[in-house]
C-alpha cells in the first residue's frame, strides 16, 4: 500500500474545510479521465468530506492512507459522462433556522461538523453526528422529524442531507451558509 501511484499530488496540508474540497475540485478539473489524484491533508474531517464529495460528483474514492498526521486520499477521475455533481435541493438560510430555534419549534438540528468544532461552538440542543459517522449513526435520528442539517459552510451538510434522503428521510433541510455565519444563539466550551 505504500507504493500508491498517483498521476498528480495535491498539497492541502494545514487547510480546513472547505478548502481541501475546493482545491481537489480544481485539481480534478485539470486531470485526465481515469487518472488518480493524491490529496495530502491534515484536516481529520477531510476523509469524510472527500469521500462524500467524490460520491456526489461521480468520481471514485479509492481510499486513505494515514502517515503520521498526514492523510493521503486517493481519488480516481471519472469520465465526463460519469460526473454530475448533485446538490441537495431542499435548502434554507441561517435566518429561517434561527427563527425556528428562537420560537422553540419542534425540529431537530443536526450538526455534522467534527466533534471538536461542535464542542467549541454549536446551536443549543443540536445533535452532533460528524459526517464521517453519519452512515453508522442514522438510527439515532427519527425519519419523521423535520431535520435541519448544519456544518461550517453548507458543503458537508449538503452531503449529509443527500445521504439522509437516500436512506428514506423525507423532511431534511440543508442550512446555508451554516455556522461560519451563524448569528443566532450558541453554546459550547468557554460560553
Amino acid at each position: 500500500m505504500e507504493n500508491m501511484k498517483a498521476n498528480v499530488t495535491l498539497d492541502a496540508k494545514g487547510l480546513a474545510c472547505p478548502m481541501p474540497i475546493v482545491k481537489t475540485k480544481k485539481a480534478m478539473n485539470s486531470l485526465e479521465s481515469g487518472h488518480v489524484l493524491e490529496v495530502q491533508a491534515t484536516d481529520k474531517g477531510s476523509k469524510a468530506d472527500l469521500k462524500a464529495w467524490a460520491e456526489s460528483t461521480g468520481h471514485q474514492y479509492l481510499g486513505t492512507i494515514e502517515e503520521g498526521v498526514v492523510l493521503k486520499h486517493y481519488l480516481r477521475k471519472s469520465s465526463n459522462e460519469e460526473t454530475n455533481e448533485k446538490k441537495y435541493p431542499n435548502v434554507t438560510k441561517n435566518e429561517i433556522l434561527e427563527k425556528k430555534v428562537e420560537d422553540n419549534e419542534n425540529i431537530v438540528v443536526l450538526d455534522v461538523r467534527e466533534a471538536a468544532e461542535y464542542a467549541f461552538n454549536h446551536i443549543p440542543n443540536a445533535i452532533s453526528i460528524p459526517l464521517g459517522e453519519l452512515e453508522d449513526r442514522m438510527d439515532e435520528l427519527n425519519k419523521d422529524n423535520e431535520i435541519y442539517v448544519v456544518c461550517r459552510t453548507g458543503n458537508r451538510s449538503d452531503f449529509a442531507a443527500q445521504k439522509l434522503a437516500q436512506k428514506g428521510f423525507t423532511n431534511v433541510i440543508n442550512v446555508v451558509p451554516g455556522m461560519s455565519q451563524w448569528k443566532g444563539q450558541t453554546t459550547g466550551i468557554n460560553k
